[in-house]
């Protein structure tokens, strides 16, 4: 049986960035944090690795107080963007700085460290020097030196966002190894890595907590606009009909995805994608905002719903501001649900 305060316990308060987050991270557990640039994000980071000196905060690790104690004496490992491998070191000495400027002899630092390579699979890399590393191999053993480390909590601070498409794979697995039997709090702003590390999202918006619960119930089910953005859906607004959802804006959605009382407010759900964008077909009518390129598609905005479009049917039915459309969902693309289910 898991001891009450087993695992990372944090409560954030910044007056001076007006933050104010309460988090907890299970033994074992990775909670992925999301939010718009400035949520908060870096100040919790900061705080639980002993970066940003917050007086009215608090940081426990299984009941024991760490928010007074130094960074160095936390037991707290960070990768960040950039792995910062020092230059002058090879890759092996840069694993074995840790353990041996925690007092570790040379030998057994060493040996942690090929240890370390090893588990993220680069192991061939120790005598290379940091510069003759591509920015995938950096990064898998920035990983390694602070597993060689063996932290008691695991910081990940958008871990693969300076690497390129082909990279991120192999150090998403590094990350996934090195996550495994030890709290970890995850920054990121991919619902890929989230989906493939962490167990739980916690999404902050101006210094505060405003949507939390398991991976899979936030990316499907988003209660908030930034958490259905992060999630690739579009949230709109409306009331609960006996087939659907109407409309705040005008206009109705039939649903075959949840079933809500008639007359209760509720949000829908869906993709973007899944908008059918006409002049004259069913569906409700809208006035076209604006229009913005979207990887390859053209997003069309109205004042509650989007659609996301090819390029040849934006140029075929003429789109552009202040055009009236038809906007239509396959029922089964809709989900719609109260907004704190």
């Amino acid at each position: 049986m898991t001891a009450p305060d087993a695992g990372l316990r944090v409560h954030v308060v910044d007056r001076d960035r007006d933050v104010d987050v309460t988090i907890a991270v299970g033994p074992g557990e990775c909670v992925a944090l999301v939010g718009p640039n400035g949520a908060g994000k870096s100040t919790v980071v900061e705080t639980v690795a002993g970066l940003l000196r917050a007086p009215d905060s608090t940081v426990a690790l299984d009941g024991r107080d760490l928010a007074r104690l130094p960074a160095h004496r936390r037991h707290v490992g960070l990768v960040a963007q950039r792995a910062d491998l020092f230059p002058h070191l090879s890759v092996v000495d840069n694993v074995a700085f840790g353990p041996r400027a925690a007092g570790t002899g040379g030998r057994e630092a060493r040996h942690r460290a090929v240890a370390a390579l090893t588990t993220v699979g680069v192991a061939g890399l120790v005598d290379r020097a940091p510069g003759a590393l591509s920015g995938g191999q950096a990064q898998r053993v920035a990983i390694a030196r602070v597993l060689a480390t063996d932290p008691a909590v695991l910081l990940l601070d958008e871990p693969t966002s300076a690497l390129d498409v082909d990279a991120r794979a192999a150090v998403r697995e590094a990350l996934a190894t090195a996550r495994a039997g030890r709290p970890t709090v995850l920054v990121t702003h991919d619902p890929l890595e989230a989906v493939a590390l962490a167990d739980r999202v916690v999404v902050l918006q101006d210094g505060r907590v405003v949507e939390q619960g398991p991976v899979d119930a936030v990316l499907r089910h988003p209660r908030t606009p930034f958490a259905a953005s992060f999630s690739g859906l579009a949230l709109v607004r409306g009331t609960a009909t006996a087939g659907g959802i109407a409309l705040d804006g005008g206009g109705a959605l039939a649903s075959t995805t949840g079933t809500v009382p008639p007359g209760r407010p509720v949000v829908a759900a869906l993709h973007p994608t899944a908008v059918r964008v006409t002049r004259d077909g069913p569906g409700p009518a809208r006035t076209v905002t604006s229009l913005e390129p979207r990887d390859g598609l053209v997003r069309v905005r109205t004042a509650d719903l989007v659609a996301d479009v090819t390029v040849a049917t934006a140029a075929g039915l003429g789109l552009a501001p202040g055009v009236t459309v038809r906007l239509s969902v396959a029922p089964d693309e809709v989900a719609v649900y109260e907004p704190g289910a």
